[in-house]
């Protein structure tokens, strides 16, 4: 039988207009694959077939105006039994199982006799490319609410998904390697008193017309109402933004390893579209002897064989490694930075800490230079606050942040990663001792939540336990300033009459210079100086 799809509840806009057709009649598709994508005066959005069958007809075109409700398209699905209405239906063309809800069909389970439960992805922020790199259950094993069932993981960190309540597992619904998003459908749990009843039937709907949910599809409630919502999809075009793509074209792009930034649409607005992202492929192809420009005009090294001077292997960078490489190449070639360093004499702080190691041992925390320098900072960026601000878009407004978060960088085998210590102004030196130990850990035994990468307001990238004089730290932007710290090593110092054994610190501070002049940054770091050299002024 043929199943209408229509376009899904588009909050307070009355219209939108369908900027791409992504399948034809013919065409076999799974439920999170896109039909059309629409889009209102503000953003984008895809909508997914829903389920899983061959289509048989689309409905619209490019350019037409459609409302919530209006017919996008009939896809075939293989008649059910009605005693089989909640059953999974296999999905051919995905290899994976999908609900389908048959309208008048009668729901089995409730939260007073028990029956299926489904876990799905829970809200994961602006994170993209999220995959499964763990499944901790099989269909049949009996868990509890708190067991492990699913590890995903971005390109910044991963998140552990309990079960969430006490059942048994009823199927699995991805695998190692599977990319999610959220609201994907992860397990089914056979409980008893489930939390939630599942969906039913709209029997105000006509069978021949009702709508399919849109397996995926985001929040209903301003799905297009505003840029940057939820239902924005990834695709809004906002302020600022470098390319104008929608989520079908930007997968097409990862696929292929195209920079979306070295393309030219030739959509509406100046949209990209599948079609100017596979011309560049063959344009590359063709001239894959020249040098490729990239973003703003800058060539491209060159691509060198060389296994023609020797043997060679290639080893693909981690997820969070190659994350981090574009995240500092972008902010390398849109921030101008400057690095201003200086010397702090810790030799006072560093005798005050000795005296505090017997207590520390009984408290089961190490004290490092790291806690007193996140302190000093906090009251630094207070006397400061430029330095603990954003640029908006234009580069016109300072953002001023009334927050004291803290990122720190840590070293670990999959890549450098900074987690964010909150309202670290709140917080003592024994607290901060507390909260750096404990997110170090998580961040080497890759535990780290997607919360604990989020929101810093200054960044500190410490390499004192490795050596070095001085080093030119990358802001962390949209941030302001990173300060760098390295080896703290013991100098001779003039003190009028001889020299005295000092211990110092080099402090390398890199400054947006459109947000911070040279003047200002010598001020911050003499002053950030000061309290290092007499730690009783962090009392004061």
């Amino acid at each position: 039988m043929a199943q209408e799809i229509l376009i899904p509840d588009i909050g307070d806009i009355d219209e939108v207009e369908v900027i791409e057709i992504c399948a034809a009649a013919g065409d076999q598709v799974g439920p999170d694959d896109a039909l059309i994508v629409i889009e209102s005066d503000k953003a984008s959005m895809e909508v997914p077939a829903g389920i899983g069958g061959v289509v048989e007809a689309v409905t619209v075109a490019v350019g037409d105006t459609v409302a919530e409700g209006h017919v996008i398209a009939r896809i075939e699905l293989a008649a059910l039994p009605v005693s089989d209405a909640q059953e999974p239906v296999a999905d051919e063309s995905r290899g994976e199982e999908v609900s389908v809800s048959v309208p008048d069909a009668e729901v089995a389970a409730s939260p007073s006799t028990g029956g299926e439960l489904e876990i799905r992805v829970p809200d994961i922020g602006e994170a993209e490319d999220v995959v499964v790199i763990e499944v901790a259950v099989t269909a049949g094993q009996a868990v509890s609410a708190d067991d492990l069932v699913v590890v995903v993981e971005s390109d910044k960190a991963s998140m552990e998904i309990p079960a969430g309540h006490a059942g048994t597992v009823l199927s699995v619904h991805v695998s190692d390697g599977s990319e999610v998003t959220e609201g994907t459908l992860l397990v089914t749990l056979g409980v008893d008193g489930a939390a939630q009843a599942p969906p039913v039937a709209d029997e105000s709907l006509p069978p021949q017309s009702s709508q399919v949910a849109a397996a995926g599809a985001p929040d209903a409630a301003g799905s297009l109402g505003a840029a940057g919502s939820p239902g924005a999809a990834g695709a809004e075009q906002t302020t600022g933004s470098r390319v104008y793509a929608g989520p079908a074209v930007r997968r097409l792009a990862r696929e292929l390893g195209v920079e979306l930034e070295s393309v030219s649409g030739s959509g509406g607005r100046g949209r990209i579209v599948k079609d100017d992202v596979k011309s560049f492929v063959k344009s590359r192809m063709k001239g894959a002897g020249a040098p490729v420009p990239a973003a703003g005009g800058i060539p491209q090294i060159p691509e060198v064989d060389f296994s023609k001077f020797g043997p060679v292997e290639t080893e693909p960078l981690s997820r969070i490694r190659a994350a981090g490489a574009g995240n500092l190449h972008r902010s390398w070639l849109n921030v101008p930075h400057v690095t201003q360093h200086d010397e702090a004499d810790l030799t006072e702080l560093e005798a005050f800490r000795a005296t505090l190691k017997e207590e520390a041992a009984r408290r089961s925390v190490r004290i490092t230079p790291l806690a007193f320098i996140v302190k000093a900072c906090c009251y630094a960026l207070k006397e400061f606050p430029t330095f603990n601000a954003s640029l908006d878009q234009q580069a016109k407004n300072f953002i001023l942040k009334r927050y004291y978060h803290i990122g720190f960088a840590v070293d670990t085998d999959e890549g450098l990663v900074v987690p964010v210590i909150k309202d670290a102004d709140q917080m003592g030196i024994w607290e901060l001792s507390g909260a750096i130990a404990e997110l170090a850990e998580k961040a080497r035994t890759q535990k780290l939540g997607m919360g604990d990468m989020q929101g810093a307001s200054f960044s500190v990238s410490s390499l004192g336990a490795i050596g070095g004089t001085a080093f030119t730290p990358i802001i962390n932007a949209p941030e302001v300033a990173i300060l760098g710290v390295a080896r703290l090593a013991t100098k001779p110092v003039w003190d009028g009459e001889t020299f005295v054994p000092r211990k110092l610190l080099p402090l390398s501070l890199s400054y947006d210079h459109r947000a911070i002049n040279g003047a200002e940054a010598g001020r911050f770091v003499s002053h950030l100086s000061e309290l290092l050299a007499d730690i009783r002024r962090l009392s004061l």
